[in-house]
């Protein structure tokens, strides 16, 4: 589940964390890496949880509707199919996701006002008056429409980006990453699917999970000799004038470079370039791609960066 993107950032987060608290602890520390991506997997969870409360919201309404004094045809006769969505019956009855919800004591029991919020704006759309009102309605219908709910309603919550920071620092970052692994759940889900059906692991494979503790306990161990390399590269530069986040984003490209030679070298700079643009200043992204091509061609010369693997031949070249 967890990608390679944001296995990276994750690392990072902890590595700065790392070096800015004073406290030097390796050991602990690493396990703080681990929390934060456990607690990326916690967050698949309770959003999954997050649709299935709004359509007990909407049941609730209709059967407040229903006990009016003078209740209107329509609330006699209430338009059901958003409560019987079969996808949300899927999750409902999942047993992957009544367990762990269940072993980690999820609820939203205490937001309210943000189960109100997401079901009125679900109702107040035009794709959902669209859903309600098709004939014939299937099952590829059920999908599209609680998608739909998660893409374009629960992703651009300013409400649920309040509550998540109120309740973990480690959330701040991985809502539009939690809400793509959720469609690409969704998307594996079949209408002839039992209580069964998995959801997705917290690592793709073990290999993802030995890559960024070797990424983190590389970029540690190694700190100094990257660093001289950043500083042999930016001659014109005090190293006191460079973003501390510049740093620590090459220091992670050289232990990847280094330490990976089943990754391609365009890939790890292409990644890290690309996290710069979101945790580092404005200008940082074309910084560090100046750098790290110098540095790439001095490792080369050393035949520090050494590729092998399915496609990677012609990369030593």
């Amino acid at each position: 589940m967890i990608s390679r993107r944001q296995l990276r950032i994750k690392a990072l987060q902890s590595l700065y964390a790392y070096y800015k608290t004073g406290r030097e602890d390796m050991g602990r520390s690493e396990k703080e890496l681990h929390f934060n991506i456990e607690k990326a997997y916690e967050l698949y969870h309770y959003l999954l949880l997050l649709i299935l409360d709004v359509s007990l919201y909407a049941e609730s309404r209709i059967e407040l509707a229903r006990n009016k004094r003078i209740p209107t045809p329509e609330d006699l006769d209430p338009n059901t199919r958003f409560l019987n969505n079969r996808l949300i019956e899927q999750l409902r009855n999942n047993k992957w996701l009544l367990r762990f919800i269940d072993q980690h004591k999820l609820n939203w029991s205490n937001y309210p006002e943000l189960i109100k919020e997401i079901h009125n704006r679900i109702v107040e759309s035009e794709e959902y008056a669209a859903y309600m009102s098709a004939e014939p309605s299937g099952y590829a219908e059920d999908k599209k429409l609680v998608t739909f709910a998660y893409t374009h309603i629960v992703f651009s919550s300013e409400l649920l980006d309040s509550i998540m920071e109120e309740q973990s620092i480690y959330w701040n970052d991985d809502l539009e990453f939690i809400t793509s692994m959720i469609v690409k759940t969704f998307k594996k889900f079949k209408e002839e699917d039992g209580p069964d059906k998995t959801l997705m692991e917290l690592y793709k494979n073990s290999e993802d999970r030995e890559y960024v503790v070797k990424l983190y306990r590389q970029t540690i161990i190694h700190r100094d000799e990257y660093v001289e390399y950043v500083k042999e590269n930016t001659r014109n530069w005090d190293l006191d004038r460079i973003a501390f986040m510049d740093i620590l984003i090459m220091q992670m490209a050289i232990a990847e470079l280094i330490g990976f030679p089943s990754i391609p070298t365009k890939v790890t700079l292409n990644e890290y370039l690309e996290i710069s643009k979101y945790y580092s200043t404005s200008k940082s992204n074309v910084f560090i791609n100046g750098v790290l091509d110098k540095v790439v061609s001095k490792l080369k010369e050393q035949n520090k960066i050494l590729k092998s693997g399915r496609g990677l031949i012609g990369e030593n070249e």
